[in-house]
């Protein structure tokens, strides 16, 4: 591979990227991933595992880790991504055979709006796409198109399909292998028709995406021993025909090496991975095969690569220039719990309670408590749900405690009342005794309660647990704290066969 001066290296970032989460076909670790990026000096790195965003939090979390003990100009930009499969049809189509895959198709979320719509088309096409693989479709796409920049991703997206003309209808799900190709093995030709259902599609994406849209190249041309040649053949003519239509389309490429794993050398360990995933012995020769090009190349690879492409590699730079910096960290969003009207009503309380009302209240222990329970409209309900959640306490006290109720008793409920309250987790509790009052009326048997919730008199009262923390002298702040603010955790048993 010939050197190339540092000094006239194109930049490159890899925005084609599998972890293991794209199981038993991935094999990089996203600390590997992430590491091998800043060892080669990448500004970002994308991860798009097939069908899923497993990985994405913790490539989000891991680099902005990593990010700490970086100077500025060399920090890296986590892109979030997936390679989609996009039914040709209809993503709830589960009856024809030819679509039970779909074409590939590379997803990146630009900011956070591209993030959420990423996550509305992944989870729909698990939801209701699932056949052999999650499945999007284009009608999905307009629908969720804002925010998102994408490729044409490897020889199993739409483009390529179509260049190939289903003579190559069987290239591998994964990694491109043709297994019944009518092609000659030294001679690939294109029609003129293939390019032109080729073109139709690429400014069908134009339309959508406008400059968001990038045709993509890959060259994964191979001399390891047992490793898949032919489909470097498909590239190359595939390449061919991309480069003119992208001309004729004013259409930019970008390169891609498809990474599965980090190293080099992990090449023959991918290999078994993919006799395990998919079923078939080493010695097969029909088994399915990469090219063992797969690995994370570097900047200087990649430039050896794609010499004769300068702006397909620049490209990278420029998407992930294109994608903003935002934050997917948020809170816990918790369903909210349907209060009888009969009790009180947010438009009610909100006549009753104005903005000062509630600072004032909220913020008797700590001045910014209101503002970090998120404001007037969050902390209104919140308000509504203590209220409701301190008049069911009390009546089914009168149960648990009887004639025994003291103003020690009382006094007991009221504080953990009221830091339930300052909390934001009154809904949680109303939650958790509705259904575990469901299951005893159903007949299932219920656990007594173990864990710090054992330490909760308001807990008790509600029937959660069946343990008198009093009784026990067990500690309410062992298990909700307002110096340490966390989910509450509530141990609950329930019967198996109910």
């Amino acid at each position: 591979m010939a050197e190339i001066e540092n000094s006239k290296l194109q930049p490159f970032v890899h925005l084609h990227v599998h972890s293991h989460y794209s199981q038993l076909d991935g094999m990089s670790t996203i600390r590997g991933l992430v590491d091998k990026a800043v060892q080669c000096d990448m500004k970002a790195l994308a991860l798009t595992d097939h069908g899923n965003m497993y990985g994405i939090k913790e490539l989000y979390d891991y680099v902005k880790k990593k990010n700490e003990d970086l100077p500025d100009n060399q920090k890296i930009k986590p892109i979030l991504g997936v390679e989609a499969y996009c039914a040709r049809r209809s993503h709830t189509d589960k009856l024809t055979k030819e679509d039970r895959n779909g074409w590939h198709l590379i997803l990146l979320a630009k900011n956070k709006k591209g993030y959420r719509n990423l996550c509305k088309l992944v989870s729909k096409s698990w939801i209701d796409g699932y056949y052999y693989k999650p499945r999007i479709d284009k009608n999905l796409l307009e629908q969720y198109s804002e925010g998102l920049i994408v490729a044409s991703a490897c020889i199993g997206g739409e483009i390529p399909q179509k260049l190939l003309g289903g003579n190559a209808k069987n290239v591998d799900d994964e990694s491109g292998k043709d297994t019944t190709s009518g092609f000659d093995d030294e001679t690939i030709v294109i029609s003129a028709a293939n390019k032109s259902a080729a073109e139709e599609s690429i400014l069908w994406f134009k339309n959508l995406f406008g400059d968001d849209y990038y045709l993509e190249l890959q060259r994964h041309k191979t001399d390891k021993p047992g490793a898949d040649r032919k489909v470097y053949k498909f590239q190359e003519s595939v390449n061919q025909v991309l480069l003119e239509l992208a001309q004729k389309t004013n259409t930019k490429v970008i390169c891609t090496n498809d990474v599965h794993f980090v190293e080099e050398e992990h090449a023959e360990a991918h290999d078994r991975l993919i006799c395990l995933g998919t079923g078939k012995d080493l010695n097969d020769p029909n088994r399915m095969r990469y090219t063992k090009q797969e690995w994370f190349k570097s900047t200087e690879e990649m430039n050896a690569i794609f010499a004769d492409v300068p702006e397909a590699l620049s490209n990278t730079l420029e998407i992930a220039d294109k994608v903003e910096v935002y934050t997917i960290d948020s809170d816990a969003i918790m369903p909210m719990f349907p209060i009888p009207e009969a009790f009180g009503t947010e438009k009610n309380y909100r006549q009753k309670y104005s903005e000062d009302d509630l600072r004032a209240e909220f913020n008797k222990e700590d001045d910014k408590r209101f503002d970090t329970l998120g404001g007037y409209d969050k902390v209104l309900r919140i308000k509504l749900e203590a209220d409701y959640l301190r008049a069911l306490t009390l009546d089914k006290a009168q149960t648990r405690y009887a004639d025994a109720m003291t103003p020690e008793i009382r006094e007991r409920i009221e504080f953990e009342l009221d830091t339930v309250k300052t909390m934001g987790f009154p809904g949680y509790f109303l939650i958790v005794q509705d259904f575990i009052q469901a299951a005893r009326d159903m007949g299932v048997s219920v656990g007594p309660g173990r864990g710090s919730a054992a330490g909760s008199v308001v807990a008790y009262c509600l029937g959660i647990t069946d343990i008198d923390p009093l009784k026990y002298d067990l500690l309410f702040e062992r298990f909700l704290n307002p110096d340490r603010i966390s989910m509450p955790d509530i141990d609950i048993d329930f019967d198996d066969d109910g």
